[in-house]
């Protein structure tokens, strides 16, 4: 069985409060995005996962992979799991604030509840990505949701982008969690995201905001390159998504901007 895990983009990005347990309360409109990876899984003889990857490189251990801990998870409920030859091949890049390896965990619940008929319901589904972490039941629901909390409470909302196209510029930079913290002073904001989401894409410039990309722009000034490119280039919006560091621009269907190539930069565009 062959699924093809897509990303998100963040609509805006508000950092509320920081909580007792050290996390952060975030708002954010989480929108999917169809630039994806492939994940593909077959029942074999032998107990247990065997896992490979290709295309991008997956650092760090393998057994830390989402697809992997995804396995484990429900094999402590499933014990009559049978064994898997899981392959990953990665497209979407990594520590980008697309939420790809998010991706691959929820989907490899989802590949998991229909190749061995585990008969798990969406809310059921919804539990288990929660416990693989706070962006991957997004990925179970995949629609337009409002988020908050860690980004795990989540509403479905009306909003289709599906007359425009996307082009997102990944600008080869890796931003840490620490690092994308570090110049946050939470907030409420004074318009709900939701708010200025209803309003037409042409009127969210300067309205619709992510909390960390000033400062992380001040840091590495190629993510505000890549935002000015894409407005130069005749974005309607664009913006950094998540923690960093790709940027987005949404353009109408018949706008298709030429991308100057340049350095470490990795181009994307796709309905």
């Amino acid at each position: 069985m062959v699924l093809f895990p897509n990303c998100k983009i963040n609509l805006g990005l508000h950092i509320v409060r920081k909580r007792e347990d050290g996390y952060h309360d975030l708002e954010t409109v989480f929108y999917p995005i169809a630039l994806k990876d492939a994940l593909e899984a077959i029942r074999t003889e032998s107990q247990g996962i065997q896992f490979t990857s290709s295309g991008l490189p997956v650092a760090g251990d393998p057994n830390d992979n989402l697809c992997v801990k995804a396995y484990h998870l429900l094999q402590k409920d499933f014990p009559e799991l049978p064994g898997l030859q899981v392959h990953l091949h990665k497209h979407i890049p990594m520590g980008a604030g697309l939420g790809g390896g998010s991706a691959d965990g929820a989907f490899m619940l989802l590949l998991i509840n229909r190749l061995c008929n585990l008969g798990l319901n969406q809310e059921q589904l919804i539990r288990y990505a929660l416990q693989l972490g706070s962006d991957c039941p997004f990925f179970i629901l995949n629609q337009p949701c409002f988020a908050e909390g860690r980004g795990e409470r989540m509403q479905p909302i009306a909003l289709d982008l599906s007359e425009y196209h996307f082009v997102l510029i990944n600008p080869g930079i890796h931003v840490s969690t620490a690092q994308a913290f570090a110049g946050i002073r939470p907030k409420k904001p004074e318009q709900p995201i939701t708010t200025i989401t209803a309003l037409p894409v042409t009127e969210w410039k300067n309205r619709l905001v992510n909390d960390f990309e000033k400062h992380l722009t001040d840091r590495h000034p190629a993510i505000g390159a890549a935002k000015a490119e894409l407005y130069a280039q005749g974005a309607l919006y664009a913006a950094m998504t998540g923690s960093g560091s790709t940027v987005y621009g949404i353009f109408r269907k018949a706008d298709r901007p030429r991308i100057p190539a340049r350095e470490n930069w990795q181009v994307f565009e796709t309905e």
